[in-house]
């Protein structure tokens, strides 16, 4: 038996999201950005110092697909050490990494143009060859594919939205099995793809909704000649096949936090030991900013500050944390609160964010004229997230997640 061949497998890498804390004084750099800095910097520093035989990176490396030269920069430090040290490194296009617009650059294109050596750019959908990686392994990429991209395809153009995303997940599910066919047999195959995949749990990126994306099927990713899949694009680290089954099927995580809906998530990024028919892998932890949400509660008036000042965390273990206060109680209340001696307390921290959930009466004033049953299950929904005093994102992020159900009961209906 050969060798097995050794892959460091990350994505979701986000470096320039700064939406929480300051600017470090030194670097002038967001601390917040700093911080994605350094998780990419351990991932970095475990490929070189434990010699890995290739770098997957599966999609993602900034917010958006305009991204200042500043952040491009540090970035491209991070893999010219990689290119330094001799690591074949393939770098697939994410969808935050690509304009919606075809023909247009992405945001890994210099590494391309410039062929940098052993840094391979995967921006269609093709077999990465032995001989060309440099390392002996098979690698078929999936980059995002934008709805633009499908819209390219020789797709009917009477077809409904649902029905165009169905014919490109068949196109590609093609593809990927051409390239299954045109592989070495002798070799271990990889199949990295920046997508969603049919089974995965959404962690906070909810952004996307059904119909709104392609969706790969379990078919693509669940066949038995390959010997990993290296997933991008789902922030929640995650392994889709059952244990013990190959081939293992893997969403690394995004690399650091990047808001409160990861609160709970453990970020970091795979090592795994790929040969032909069997593959062992780890998750390996970063070490990353804390982030505290703390949600309060309180029940008497006259001790409302008091209740709220003795439920907070010591000042001395909020230092550098990320935090947000969820405080609930009765509107009328409202002149009660003390927001400076909260902000005052949590000094040592990074950040503070005090979310005020004012609780209204229970039923809600549709008004004299307005009758419950003139509205839809969408109007009273939008008009319940106001009664219990949700903000707007958080308002709009319900409401996007019970039209999604919504439409499934209707399609269930039909």
């Amino acid at each position: 038996m050969t060798k097995p061949v050794r892959v460091l497998h990350f994505a979701d890498a986000h470096i320039d999201i700064a939406n929480f804390g300051r600017h470090d004084p030194d670097s002038l750099l967001p601390v917040r950005v700093m911080d994605f800095l350094q998780s990419l910097d351990q991932i970095v520093e475990t490929a070189v110092t434990e010699q890995v035989d290739l770098v997957l990176f599966a999609g993602d490396a900034y917010k958006d697909r305009n991204p200042q030269p500043t952040f491009q920069r540090e970035w491209g430090r991070r893999m010219m050490r990689l290119s330094e040290a001799g690591i074949p490194t393939l770098l697939l296009v994410g969808n935050h990494d690509v304009s919606p617009a075809t023909g247009r650059a992405h945001t890994l294109q210099e590494f391309k143009t410039l062929a940098v050596p052993h840094i391979h750019v995967a921006d269609s959908i093709r077999l990465f060859r032995a001989e060309e990686l440099g390392v002996p392994v098979q690698i078929i990429a999936v980059p995002w594919v934008s709805y633009s991209r499908i819209a390219a395809m020789d797709i009917a153009s009477d077809l409904s939205r649902d029905a165009v995303f169905t014919e490109a997940e068949n196109l590609v599910g093609d593809l990927v099995n051409k390239a299954i066919e045109a592989a070495d047999p002798d070799l271990p195959l990889i199949l990295t793809a920046h997508a969603s995949v049919q089974g995965a749990v959404f962690g906070s990126e909810r952004a996307v909704m059904l119909g709104n994306e392609l969706v790969l099927g379990g078919s693509i990713v669940r066949d038995k000649r390959l010997d990993y899949v290296a997933l991008g694009h789902i922030h929640k680290h995650q392994e889709l096949s059952t244990k013990g089954t190959h081939p293992p099927i893997v969403y690394p995580g995004s690399i650091e936090r990047i808001d409160f809906g990861e609160v709970n998530e453990r970020k970091g990024f795979v090592v795994a030991e790929v040969s032909r028919g069997h593959t062992d892998w780890d998750f390996v932890g970063l070490k990353t900013r804390r982030f505290l949400d703390l949600k309060i509660d309180t029940e008497i008036a006259d001790t409302f500050m008091a209740d709220i000042m003795a439920q907070l965390p010591a000042s001395e273990k909020l230092a550098g944390a990320v935090c947000r206060v969820q405080l609930t109680y009765p509107r009328d209340w409202e002149s009660l609160l003390d927001e400076k001696a909260i902000q005052e307390h949590f000094s040592e921290a990074l950040s503070v964010q005090i979310q005020k959930h004012r609780q209204l009466e229970k039923r809600t004033r549709l008004g004299d004229t307005l009758a419950v049953e003139s509205l839809t299950p969408q109007e009273l929904l939008n008009t319940y997230w106001q009664t219990i005093g949700l903000d707007a994102e958080e308002a709009g992020v319900m409401q996007g997640l019970a039209e999604e159900v919504l439409g499934e009961i209707k399609d269930g209906i039909q």
